[in-house]
This record gives C-alpha cells, sequence and structure tokens, in this order.
C-alpha cells in the first residue's frame, strides 16, 4: 500500500480514534434496543429453541440501528420498512447462499445498491448497507426455499418487535417530540434575538439545527390542524428571525442611545418571551408570558408615538405582531384547543424541496459521481472478497465480505480510519470476549447477560466512536452465536482472521481506485454559489413586486442555501484528511466559505429591508446592480466547475454600483439602504471572485486522484 504522505493525516485519524461524539449517546435508546435483543433470546432459551431464538434478536438487532428521536409516525413508517427489508434479504440470501456463483452475483448487486443509496441520503445508505450484510451472513447458511421463508419471517418478527418497544409510549406522548423541537427552536431563536448578540452570529450561527428541521419535516404527510400549527410555529420563528434582525440593522444606523432604548427594549422582551414560548413548548405545561407581550405591546406604540424613525418603529410593530399570533397559536396548540379560524387560515406558506429517490438515484449514475464510482468500487470488492471466501477452507468466512462492504465509504478519510477503527475494535471486542468466556461460568443465562450487556454498549457509546461500536459488535455477535451452541472459542479465531482479511482487501482496493475528496470540492463549492444566487434572485423580486407569496420562496432558498454551505464545510473537513491537504490550502478554501457567508449575509439584509420598503421597485438602477451580483456568481461557479473562460465575462460591480449610487444621491435615510448595502456586497463578491481566481490556479482537485 502507498504511504500517506503528510503529517496531518496520522494525526487525523489518530483523532477519529480518540474522539467521543458525546451528542450521540443516546441511554434511553440503548436499553430499549437491548432489552428487545435480548428478551427473544430468553424466551429462546426457556423453551430451549435456541437457532429461532437467535434468528429473531438478529432482525430486532438489525432494525435497532434505524431507531431515533424523531416523531412516532416517521420512525413506526422507517423501523417497519427495515424490519419488512432485513426479512426479505434473510429470504435471498438463505435461498441463494447454495450456489457459490448466485450467491456472489446476488451480493455484487446488492452491493452497487448499497453503494448508490448514500446518494439519497445517510439513512438510505445505512439501510442499504444494513441488508447488504444481513444477505452476505445469510447467504453463508444456505436453506430450502421453506425454510428461508421461515427465517425470513423469524427476522422480520424481530425486527417488529424492536419497533413495538420504540413505539411503548407513542400513546403517551403522541406529539411530544414535535413539541420539543418546536420548542428548542424557540429556545435558540430567544438567544439569537437578544440585544447583546452578535447581529451577524444571531442571523446564520443560531439558525435552526438541522435535527429540529429534520424532525419538523416529518409532517410533511400530516395535514391535521394539529401538525398544521406545529409546522406555523416553526415558520413563524424564521419570520421572527428575520424581523429583529431588520431591527437590528436598523439600530446600527443610530448612535443615539436615546433613540435606540426603546428598540433595544423590544428585543429584550421579545427574546424573554421567545424563551418562554419555547419552555412552553418543551415543557408542555403553561408558562405566564402574558405580561411580557402586554410590554412589547405598549414599547412598540410608544415608540411611534414618541416619533422614533420610520423604520425602527415599523420594524418593532412587525415583530410585536409575530410574536403575539405565535403566543396565541402556542396555548392552542398546548391546550389543545381548536383554533377560531379554519385549517386552511392555519396552513403557512410551508413548501420544502423533497428530491424523488428515483431522481437522485438516476442523477448519480454517472461515472463523474463520487457515489457511482463507489458504488462500483463497492460491487467488485464485494464480489472478490465472497469468491475468495467461498474458495477458501477457513470458517464462517462471510465475514471477509461484510467487513469489506462495512469499511468501504466514497471519501478516503472515513474509509481509512473506519478501516482503523473497525480493526482495532474488532480486535479488541474478540479479547474482550475471550477474557470473559474464560472468567464468568459457560451457562445460556450468562451468554444471554453478556449479549444483553454488549447490545447496550453498542447501541449507548458505540454510535458516539465507530471503535467502540466496533468492539461491541464483535463481542456481541461471539456470544449471539455461542447461543445457538456453538463454541464462542472457535468464532473468535474465525472472525479475527476474515476481519484482517477483509480490511486489508478494502484499504487495499481503496488505495489503488481512491475518490478523493479535493475532485469534489469544487462542486461543492459551486452548488454553494448556485444557492447564493437563487437566494439573491428572489430577494431581488421585492424589487419589482411586494407578494407575500415569496414568503415560501424566501425560506427555501435560505434553507437551500445553509444545506449547500453545510455540504461545503462538510467536503473541506473531508479534504483536511487527504494527502495533500496543506494549511494553505485549507485556509483557502475556509476563506472561500467566509466570503460567501458575507455575500449572504448583505442578501439578508436586502431582504429584511425590502419587506418594509415596497416601493424600491421603480429603481432600475437597483435591479441593474443585483441582476450584476447574479451574473457574478453564476460566472465564479462556472469558473469552479472547470470553465476558466468564465472570469472573463464578470460584470464590473463597482461600476453598476457607481451608477446606484449617482441616482440615490438626496435619497433620506431609510430609502438608501440599498447604497449602503451593496457597498458591502461588492466588496464581498470581488474578494470570492480574487479567492476564485487564485482557487483555480492552485492545482486541488485536477490531474491524478479522480477515480
Amino acid at each position: 500500500m502507498p504511504s500517506i504522505p503528510g503529517q496531518h493525516v496520522p494525526t487525523a485519524l489518530w483523532r477519529t480514534v480518540i474522539r467521543l461524539d458525546r451528542s450521540k449517546i443516546t441511554p434511553f435508546i440503548a436499553i430499549r434496543n437491548a432489552a428487545a435483543i435480548a428478551l427473544p433470546l430468553a424466551v429462546g432459551t426457556a423453551l430451549n429453541v435456541p437457532l429461532a431464538a437467535t434468528a429473531v434478536a438478529t432482525g430486532a438487532l438489525n432494525v435497532a440501528f434505524s431507531d431515533g428521536y424523531d416523531p412516532y409516525a416517521q420512525r413506526a413508517r422507517r423501523m417497519l420498512s427495515w424490519s419488512v427489508l432485513g426479512g426479505v434479504a434473510v429470504f435471498i440470501g438463505a435461498a441463494t447462499g447454495g450456489d457459490h456463483i448466485t450467491a456472489t452475483l446476488v451480493a455484487a448487486i446488492w452491493a452497487f445498491v448499497a453503494g448508490m443509496l448514500i446518494a439519497v441520503n445517510t439513512r438510505a445508505g445505512d439501510l442499504g448497507l444494513n441488508t447488504l450484510v444481513t444477505v452476505i451472513v445469510f447467504a453463508s447458511r444456505p436453506l430450502s426455499v421453506q425454510d428461508a421463508v421461515y427465517a425470513g419471517l423469524l427476522v422480520f418478527a424481530g425486527g417488529v418487535l424492536q419497533t413495538g418497544f420504540a413505539l411503548l409510549l407513542w400513546p403517551l406522548r403522541r406529539r411530544r417530540v414535535e413539541r420539543e423541537a418546536v420548542g428548542q427552536a424557540y429556545m435558540e431563536l430567544a438567544e439569537a434575538i437578544h440585544p447583546d448578540a452578535d447581529a451577524e452570529t444571531a442571523a446564520f450561527l443560531q439558525a435552526p439545527p438541522q435535527a429540529v428541521q429534520d424532525t419538523l419535516d416529518a409532517l410533511g404527510r400530516d395535514h391535521s390542524i394539529e401538525g398544521e400549527r406545529y409546522r406555523l410555529l416553526f415558520d413563524q420563528a424564521n419570520r421572527i428571525r428575520v424581523s429583529a434582525f431588520a431591527l437590528r440593522y436598523a439600530m446600527a444606523n443610530w448612535s443615539d442611545e436615546a433613540v435606540l432604548q426603546q428598540p433595544r427594549r423590544s428585543l429584550l422582551l421579545a427574546s424573554k418571551i421567545a424563551a418562554s414560548l419555547g419552555e412552553c413548548m418543551r415543557s408542555g405545561a403553561p408558562v405566564t408570558f402574558s405580561p411580557l407581550l402586554e410590554e412589547l405591546t405598549e414599547t412598540a406604540k410608544s415608540g411611534r408615538q414618541n416619533g422614533l424613525p420610520e423604520r425602527l418603529s415599523t420594524a418593532m410593530e412587525a415583530l410585536e405582531a409575530q410574536l403575539r399570533v405565535v403566543a396565541q397559536l402556542t396555548v392552542r396548540t398546548i391546550g389543545d384547543e381548536l383554533p377560531g379560524s379554519s385549517r386552511r387560515e392555519l396552513t403557512p406558506a410551508w413548501s420544502l424541496p423533497i428530491s424523488s429517490w428515483i431522481d437522485t438515484l438516476r442523477a448519480n449514475l454517472d461515472f463523474g459521481s463520487t457515489f457511482f464510482r463507489h458504488a462500483l468500487r463497492m460491487t467488485v470488492c464485494v464480489a472478490v472478497a465472497d469468491a475468495i471466501g467461498r474458495s477458501v477452507d477457513w470458517n464462517r468466512t462471510y465475514w471477509i465480505p461484510m467487513t469489506v462492504a462495512v469499511i468501504l465509504k466514497p471519501d478516503f478519510s472515513s474509509t481509512f480510519s473506519r478501516g482503523a477503527l473497525r480493526l482495532l475494535g474488532t480486535f479488541s471486542g474478540l479479547v474482550i470476549a475471550t477474557v470473559l468466556y474464560h472468567v464468568l461460568p459457560q451457562t445460556p443465562w450468562t451468554q444471554l447477560l453478556l449479549v444483553g450487556a454488549f447490545a447496550l454498549m453498542l447501541r449507548w457509546i458505540g454510535p458516539a466512536n465507530y471503535g467502540v461500536f466496533s468492539a461491541a459488535v464483535a463481542g456481541l455477535v461471539v456470544f449471539l452465536i455461542a447461543a445457538t451452541g456453538i463454541s464462542p472459542m472457535k468464532t473468535v479465531t474465525a472472525r479475527g482472521i476474515n476481519t484482517a482479511a477483509g480490511g486489508l482487501i478494502a484499504l487495499v482496493a481503496y488505495a489503488l481506485w481512491p475518490t478523493w475528496e479535493r475532485v469534489q470540492i469544487r462542486q461543492r463549492m459551486a452548488e454553494m454559489l448556485d444557492r447564493c444566487r437563487e437566494y439573491l434572485q428572489t430577494v431581488a423580486l421585492w424589487l419589482e413586486r411586494d407578494d407575500e407569496e415569496l414568503d415560501a420562496v424566501l425560506e427555501n432558498a435560505r434553507l437551500n442555501w445553509r444545506l449547500a454551505r453545510s455540504n461545503a464545510e462538510a467536503s473541506v473537513d473531508r479534504f483536511s484528511g487527504e494527502p495533500g491537504a496543506t494549511p494553505e490550502r485549507l485556509a483557502l478554501m475556509n476563506s472561500m466559505l467566509a466570503s460567501s457567508h458575507a455575500v449572504v449575509y448583505s442578501v439578508m439584509v436586502l431582504e429584511a429591508e425590502l419587506r418594509h420598503l415596497p416601493q424600491a421597485g421603480a429603481d432600475a438602477t437597483g435591479r441593474a446592480f443585483l441582476h450584476d451580483a447574479e451574473f457574478m456568481l453564476y460566472f465564479l461557479a462556472a469558473a469552479l466547475r472547470g470553465a476558466p473562460s468564465a472570469m472573463e465575462g464578470l460584470p464590473d460591480l463597482r461600476k453598476s454600483r457607481l451608477l446606484l449610487t449617482q441616482k440615490r444621491e438626496g435619497l433620506a435615510l431609510g430609502h438608501d439602504f440599498l447604497s449602503e448595502e451593496t457597498n458591502r456586497l461588492t466588496v464581498s463578491l470581488n474578494t470570492l471572485r480574487e479567492q476564485v481566481e487564485q482557487f483555480n490556479r492552485n492545482p486541488i482537485g485536477t490531474g491524478a486522484g479522480n477515480g
């Protein structure tokens, strides 16, 4: 295997080994998952049917990986799907395992599908990998068609059992997950709009976390009044964020503390009300916030009566009106009362782009796609490993293709870090299992206790560190097999040899045919600029029409940009673990991320201000400038995608802004925000242009390594 140049790579791998992601530690889920795995073994031990019990426990183990804290309805659909597909995988694997050629072909086809499913999302990728492993394992123990059906039904029953444990509290906590997600969004909103919070940080770094967004996305099929209330509450949280942002930006134009006193008070009260609303949603108990709301109303009214500037008073009133609506809706939601308005009136402007799985997979059926190349690599490697396993006279050789499937990932850093952790964790788990086997009494109930303990560790600490996960899997499998009457010592030896062989095949294969993240960075950065351009384009429509229907489009545009930026950040992070990722290159890419942030910050300011200035659309010079800014982003994205000639067609933003400034000279403060903010936008875009030019002169993403 070729050596890995650069000192940062082993450092990155070592940090991965010792890293423990505490946010993924899930004790409650671990307890119920372990109980669902151990219960069938306990029953099987009592009834003396160890093989059937092990099959049910295996089904429960497979579906345990799909458990989570998301809404019950979404969780039920996902876990039942895993149960059904797990049973199907068992049937296909067991029914075709008797013929080496057929079994290897089935494993190869399944590996290709599993590799492609990563393009859809992480959940789909996990499902593909889980069922692939199931096919490989059960293909090693071929059965007749009838027995394969029975085995599939037993595994399906185990999945249903695991699903039942996960949904046990559904009748008692029907909306708790959604309520807590919305409550968390309002608690973080309270921090974001506090007058002492940094405006730029509040605008983006305190944006709703993806976990909250995913939870509310699950309501997409729920058109009940209750479901629409939660969607509306979440939607209003984002609108309140924009209104608070507009007020804070307007405050930046005044330094007189006497003028700023009431706006500051409004933000402080709004922050306290948002925190109270969040606490109300999270606890499910009424919280008194009426006095704060009344004080906010009086503050907004007195602002206009005391002659505050128009921009400040308008922004204060908008913030107060939104919080009042949210407060009323929160009371209705917690009290489970029917709203006075109809369902149609409660339906928010809520629309999120949902990509079809089929469309996504079709789009990635191209050799230029990372996921397509990963799927091909998986197909070849799993087929070769399976063929090797079937041709050698070893015990439990299914661990060879299974280890290959588990280790191989689309990117370099994940493949090698998972490979190292898989081998280290497996051997550690086997050592622990060996020690326990010799120290503890060799009884069925002892083995049952150990299965429960390893299952608990697997689902509790395992998600936080892949090494712990691998060690727990190794020990769990040893004692699961021991429950069928096979000596653990035979299992330990075979597992260690076959895991080492599979790991070696996977790492050598990836080293020979790598997929470098540096190739994908250009596309990720270009997509981020595309989403930025779409957001700017949507905001520019406010210059032509004041249309409330644009709210949903604007919200989607912001969410799309955040997603694209997250993807770009993740791409840079993965690249940092690759050979050749020098500090200079990383610094350049992080600077590009910062510049794109500054661009969207300016666009957000324009959006916030244009909401209060609908007549600004008459200014043709403003439209012309934004049109040039859109073209700038378009050409920069094209240059990142490999069209260097695009840099020759970049518009002159300074000239466009000069025309805008000359046109708007003499306008009163409050209507001349375009001149001020377009200067920031011009500087940010010109800086980004220089960075893209430097990026194109840098050999990142070019040459060998394209895979």
